[in-house]
């Protein structure tokens, strides 16, 4: 990261993505760098070792996209698991629906939390003190060897890049216990890079959850402030797509708090793939 006449920066491949700002926390914790920046734009802003992870007037634009397909198409939302999300965005959008009984959260760094809650409030909302909530200060690859077989409807995964505290969620062994704890009817979700700016790990992503799961497909959209400022998403299932079709019975619940989630947004991001990336996945 580097600091410029306010300009706080992500350095990706020689490419620079910055919000004009000013930091005002910084602390390295046990197992990373945290950094939150005032920005003139998108309000206060999260950075995990200097790459930006959320910002209070923009986070809409990743976590709907992430949890809304998921929620939307299992057969059964009762029981829900989040590896990361610390800054309780996820978790304040799976807490949307009634029918989720229990919601466990597990992250890694209990800092990411606190300062989450002190410095980017509305992020997580009332979701922080919802009784269906518990919260896990754990490692999720830890979680997952542990957990009950066939135990949760939906996993959700939110983490940062693939490296430091969440390079064990990109992995082959990692999808596949995920698989085992999932309930017939399930579905497996995992935010899966930038088709540009991380094209490498965005295909070999993909490319491994299809050796574990039957069904898996990526959604695309915008995230202004990650590097390329292009996302993905990535969804499996076992026993169908059933992540393509939202139920009407939820998403009509859901619909009108979303900015950037609906139906019809989630069919033009599965069908927006691009051609290069098709080619790279048929190889």
């Amino acid at each position: 990261m580097s600091q410029s006449n306010e300009w706080i920066d992500e350095n990706h491949l020689g490419v620079r993505y910055g919000l004009k700002g000013k930091i005002i926390h910084h602390e390295k914790s046990k197992f990373q760098d945290i950094i939150i920046v005032e920005t003139e734009r998108y309000g206060n802003a999260l950075l995990l070792n200097n790459c930006w992870m959320a910002a209070e007037k923009l986070e809409k634009h990743y976590h709907e996209c992430l949890v809304h397909p998921a929620l939307c198409g299992a057969k059964e939302i009762s029981n829900v698991l989040i590896i990361g999300g610390g800054d309780g965005g996820t978790a304040r959008e799976c807490l949307r629906y009634s029918k989720v009984e229990r919601l466990d959260i597990v992250e890694i760094d209990s800092r990411v939390i606190e300062l989450a809650q002190q410095f980017l409030p509305k992020i997580g909302g009332t979701a922080w003190n919802d009784p269906r909530l518990n919260v896990h200060i754990e490692d999720g690859v830890g979680w997952v060897k542990k957990a009950q077989e066939l135990f949760y409807d939906i996993i959700i995964v939110d983490g940062s890049d693939p490296d430091g505290p969440a390079e064990g969620l990109f992995n082959k062994s990692f999808f596949d216990r995920c698989k085992h704890i999932l309930k017939p009817g399930g579905i497996f979700a995992t935010q899966s890079e930038s088709p540009e700016a991380f094209k490498e790990i965005h295909i070999e992503t993909i490319k491994i959850m299809r050796e574990i799961f039957a069904y898996v497909d990526p959604l695309y959209g915008c995230v202004p402030m990650y590097p390329s400022g292009w996302w993905s998403w990535t969804f499996a299932a076992m026993d169908s797509p059933r992540y393509l079709t939202p139920k009407s019975e939820r998403s009509s619940n859901i619909i009108d708090q979303c900015k950037i989630w609906s139906p019809r947004w989630q069919q033009g991001g599965f069908n927006a793939i691009p051609a290069f990336i098709e080619r790279e996945l048929a190889s």
